[in-house]
């Protein structure tokens, strides 16, 4: 478990406390939360594992300012985007390749090497993007259930490798679970696959994660990078979902064979501008992550004082079990204006909760407390 979550009552004060103290910082970013189509109107959105503080004032701002260039095609922001990204990585620009969305990429590496008679394998459950991509290319799919520990079950998946895998896809942290896979099993994993076999890592969550022996990114710790394709999200701690920005790191003989499949002109403007501005403003996402980090720790804080056991979190959300299905206890919040993640199967009991604003957070658990259940008994 994570060192920093041993002391389940670091911060003391509670949900409420938090949120005086957020207010007190100079980067609070006040703003309404607009309900989508269908949704009650204010509601509190905790589904959907966004960054509830994003995007940064000075990002806006570059949003405002590109809009007037919204009547031009992107592309000549796009050849400088791939070159800032990968001047990030220290690694070749030929080595990126641009998305509208990370899904874009799972969508596109479904597409260049899954087919007939090739094999996919993932855990479950997992992102569930892949599946659904895959599930267009006529290809056999294994889902491979997660270990007890909630970490991907490498052994069982290894099992599960024929000489017809082409792609095996990893999320770490993992979404729904925010668990993490140990990074020395991975590499002993990816060690052991055939050559013809390409490893998919989704790193959507990588900057929530403490960096560890448990855990490094296979960008800027590569292992195998011949066999190694990773994606990024600008959707998580950037604050940027509504734009739908992502990207891959891979050879480039990988990305070449990539590109035949990517959408022409698949970012935007907006997006693209956003974009540097939002690599440009370290102390922003420095905040962002440690902001993610205390609201986290507050979560288990209530948790603990409930008797509640969550799984270990290393991302922007929270899964944990309620013993109760899992489909009652939303909509059991859904009744109090509050949406949190679906059911994931087979976690039927299980609920995921995106880590909002403080003062959500205090909805949350008010509402929480009104659940008609026993509330006794620690669990995961």
């Amino acid at each position: 478990m994570n060192p920093s979550r041993r002391d389940f009552f670091r911060f003391g004060a509670g949900l409420a406390s938090a949120s005086i103290a957020w207010r007190s910082k100079a980067f609070v970013i006040e703003k309404a939360v607009a309900s989508r189509p269908g949704e009650e109107p204010g509601a509190i959105r905790l589904y959907s594992n966004e960054n509830a503080y994003g995007p940064t004032a000075r990002v806006i701002e570059v949003i405002k300012s590109a809009a007037v260039d919204s009547n031009r095609y992107p592309r000549l922001g796009y050849r400088d985007l791939v070159q800032r990204i990968a001047a990030s990585h220290q690694i070749e620009a030929d080595r990126i390749l641009l998305g509208c969305g990370s899904t874009e990429i799972l969508r596109i590496a479904s597409s260049a090497f899954l087919a007939k008679g090739k094999r996919l394998i993932h855990a479950s459950p997992t992102f569930e993007a892949i599946e659904h991509y895959a599930g267009g290319q006529d290809c056999e799919i294994v889902p491979v259930p997660l270990a007890p520990s909630f970490a991907h079950d490498l052994p069982r998946m290894l099992a599960e490798v024929t000489p017809s895998t082409s792609l095996v896809y990893v999320c770490n942290p993992n979404n729904p679970t925010a668990s993490l896979t140990p990074r020395k099993e991975l590499e002993a994993f990816i060690s052991k696959l055939p050559e013809s076999t390409l490893v998919l890592i989704d790193e959507a969550y990588h900057h929530y994660a403490d960096r560890s022996t448990m855990y490094a990114s296979f960008i800027e710790h590569p292992f195998r990078e011949d066999r190694v394709i990773v994606a990024r999200t600008f959707s998580k701690v950037y604050g940027l979902a509504g734009l739908r920005l992502g990207y891959a790191v891979a050879p480039a003989k990988i990305i070449q064979q990539m590109k035949r499949f990517a959408t022409e002109d698949n970012i935007n403007n907006l997006a693209t501008q956003a974009a540097f501005a939002a690599l440009d403003d370290a102390e922003a996402i420095a905040n962002f992550i440690e902001r993610n980090a205390d609201d986290r720790q507050e979560f288990f804080n209530q948790a603990m004082a409930r008797s509640l056991k969550p799984i270990d979190s290393h991302a922007n959300f929270v899964m944990m079990n309620t013993l109760h299905p899992a489909e009652e206890v939303i909509d059991h919040f859904r009744r109090h204006n509050i949406l949190i993640g679906r059911a994931f199967p087979p976690m039927f009991t299980y609920i995921r909760v995106s880590l909002g604003l403080p003062e959500e957070m205090v909805a949350f658990w008010r509402a929480w407390d009104l659940l008609p259940y026993p509330k006794n008994g620690m669990h995961h």
